[in-house]
């Protein structure tokens, strides 16, 4: 039997819908070039200066602070999964002295501002401010990811797991050869997307002072040319270079997804989804 509430939409509903997100978007460039252009007129943004990229080393010194970007972001994002993949094991263990103190710590995890763990792991231990900034990054991405691994998990059939204990695996091999990769492909959209605001989580860096990520960077640079620190024309082409990375991964997330089968935007997947509440 049919439900309305699981009928594809038709063509007047699709129509509709195109309508109102032109409407809301339309809205949305207006408002945010009155609140730009409000701005400028107080002096806090400087738009004469785009002058300064005349200069091959500004585009130099910018394209390597993309590369420290580029390069925190890989490292934390391979050691979240990788801490994601313990705690997802540690979360579903048999015994309730590991599976509870591995639910502490992950509500801990999660409930941290990720600046502030940067800041603790800098200030309070001393740390190196980019290995303080990828510690951070990966313990905190590292909950959540964990969290929907451990989703994807549960979600297996049982015989998955009975049939791997049947042909002689352990009990670790069979989550390791046959449960995991089903549920990092079943996790896929949520997985890139959180990994993507991992990548933008980057810029929280900027605070330390000490990693000359790129929106440190391009700071610098207008400081250099005496532009204002909040130079409109810095600021935007810093911002295309994010977009264009970000829109690279969604990109590969998409096309990942497509040879899947999801019928579902890896990106914008809603991440809530990795947010079950814990089973102790």
């Amino acid at each position: 039997m049919s439900s309305v509430l699981y009928d594809a939409p038709g063509p007047r509903t699709r129509r509709t819908s195109r309508v109102i997100s032109t409407v809301i978007g339309a809205i949305l460039i207006v408002a945010v070039g009155y609140v730009l252009l409000t701005l400028g007129g107080q002096g806090l943004f400087d738009y004469e200066r785009w002058d300064i990229f005349n200069d091959p080393l500004v585009w130099l010194d910018l394209l390597g602070a993309l590369g420290t970007t580029l390069r925190l972001a890989l490292i934390s994002s391979v050691l979240a999964i990788l801490l994601g993949m313990v705690i997802s094991l540690l979360r579903m263990a048999d015994h309730s002295a590991i599976r509870i103190p591995t639910t502490i710590v992950l509500e801990f995890l999660r409930g941290l501002p990720v600046l502030l763990m940067m800041v603790f792991f800098w200030a309070v231990l001393g740390l190196d401010q980019e290995i303080a900034v990828i510690i951070a990054l990966s313990l905190y991405n590292g909950a959540i990811i964990g969290e929907a691994l451990r989703s994807g998990l549960v979600a297996l059939p049982r015989g998955q797991r009975e049939s791997g204990l049947a042909i002689g695996l352990g009990s670790l091999q069979t989550r390791l050869a046959i449960e995991f990769p089903q549920a990092f492909r079943n996790m896929l959209p949520i997985i890139v997307a959180q990994l993507v605001v991992l990548l933008k989580d980057t810029s929280l860096a900027y605070v330390l002072g000490g990693v000359i990520e790129l929106i440190r960077r391009g700071r610098l640079t207008a400081e250099f040319f005496g532009a204002s620190q909040y130079s409109f024309s810095i600021f935007v082409v810093v911002g295309a270079m994010y977009l264009a990375v970000n829109l690279t991964v969604s990109a590969i997330a998409r096309r990942l997804a497509k040879r899947r089968g999801y019928r579902e935007d890896p990106v914008t997947a809603n991440t809530d989804q990795s947010l079950q509440a814990p089973s102790i």
